[in-house]
């Protein structure tokens, strides 16, 4: 069976699908692993490092993805792509299903089983496959390094000869992968830390960490079978908007993590909220490439407001730290082939019934096979 990884956009994509570590896993399962030259160039993976795991260089890309059984890659596949893909190839990658659906039925048109990562049910037996959490972490971590290199002073609170420096803060809203990520690496580099969470059941993880919890009364909340947070309505946002105005004007840095799968996030930080904030604060919104949680939070562009704050204006954030992305959503894509791989036919078995492939699987036989995006009759 061949699988053929190639190559991102380095532009706008530093992560790869592939590590020389799980290139030599992959061989070892008995798939013929080939990858485009230059594949992770990015994220500090040179060439000779695949090849000596046992991998082989395709550089012709057409004809690599034409002959491939099973495609890897982050992003989603350009028509180009998909055309070339033969029946029956497994491609594995971010599809962006909510948003995609002309990208599923040329999935489906080209019989192509089309598995989606966001899709990968966050179950126990899956929190190996589970990429969405392993980039959010990541990216938790990088908005608050992001954050510290703009905002200009220190995170601890520091003795000096000259005077005490008092700790930074760092309000975080949202408790999730993200968050809980950004509440401890603010704690260990010395920061005070607050944080929200319209969930009320995650306020022991916040305390565990050492930052304090902000209680709000919005009324009935919760969260769904999958872990996230349900989403507030219009009332319960500006009760949330109230009690977090005073956290974000004491604030030094603010991260909002509050990004609802499948649908626009929600606007959580009001003007009139960065009109209250310290000048010369930072701002990171986790969710600025789903609409974003700030108001005047611009995708590819930093924004300085009239009273000096800095809203950063990066997405995907875990492709600044691109070496270990990659890692981890290799490792992500390694361990679901791992699961589906039938050792004594070296090929993967994908039964329709496993809970699984239902959850991920979005096209297969020259159709939209999951439910939620399937046609309706």
């Amino acid at each position: 069976m061949i699988c053929y990884v190639p190559a991102e956009n380095p532009a706008a994509e530093p992560r790869a699908a592939l590590t020389p570590a799980t290139a030599k896993a992959l061989v070892q399962l008995g798939l013929d692993v080939h990858f485009a030259p230059g594949l992770g160039a990015a994220s500090g993976y040179p060439d000779s490092e695949y090849s000596s795991a046992g991998a082989t260089a395709a550089p012709d890309h057409a004809a690599a993805l034409a002959g491939a059984d099973l495609v890897l890659r982050v992003s989603k596949p350009a028509a180009e792509d998909i055309a070339l893909l033969k029946p029956g190839a497994v491609h594995l990658s971010f599809l962006d299903p909510f948003n995609e659906s002309a990208l599923l039925q040329k999935l489906a048109a080209a019989k192509v089983s089309a598995v989606s990562l966001e899709m990968v049910p966050r179950t126990t037996l899956a929190q190996k496959m589970d990429a969405l959490s392993s980039q959010a972490n990541l990216a938790g971590y990088a908005a608050v390094v992001q954050a510290t290199a703009r905002l200009g002073r220190i995170l601890p609170m520091m003795m000096t000869p000259a005077g005490t420096i008092m700790p930074a803060r760092v309000f975080v809203v949202g408790a999730g992968v993200a968050g809980l990520q950004a509440i401890a690496t603010a704690k260990r580099l010395g920061a005070r830390v607050e944080a929200f969470d319209t969930r009320p059941v995650v306020e022991e993880q916040v305390k565990s960490l050492g930052a304090k919890f902000l209680k709000i009364d919005l009324g009935q909340t919760g969260q769904t079978a999958g872990g996230y947070a349900n989403a507030l309505n219009a009332e319960q946002i500006a009760r949330q908007q109230t009690g977090m105005t005073k956290a974000c004007a004491q604030a030094d840095i603010v991260i909002t993590t509050a990004k609802l799968f499948g649908r626009p996030a929600p606007r959580l930080i009001t003007a009139d909220m960065l009109a209250a904030m310290q000048p010369g604060s930072v701002v990171v919104d986790l969710a600025i490439d789903t609409g974003g949680n700030v108001e005047g939070s611009t995708p590819g562009r930093d924004v300085v407001t009239a009273n000096g704050v800095t809203i950063l204006g990066r997405t995907c954030l875990e492709g600044s730290v691109a070496h270990h992305a990659t890692q981890v959503y290799a490792a992500n894509l390694a361990a679901w082939i791992t699961h589906f791989w039938d050792a004594d036919k070296k090929t993967l078995n994908l039964n329709p019934d496993d809970e699984i492939l239902k959850g991920c699987l979005l096209t297969r036989d020259g159709a939209v096979v999951h439910p939620t995006f399937a046609p309706k009759a």
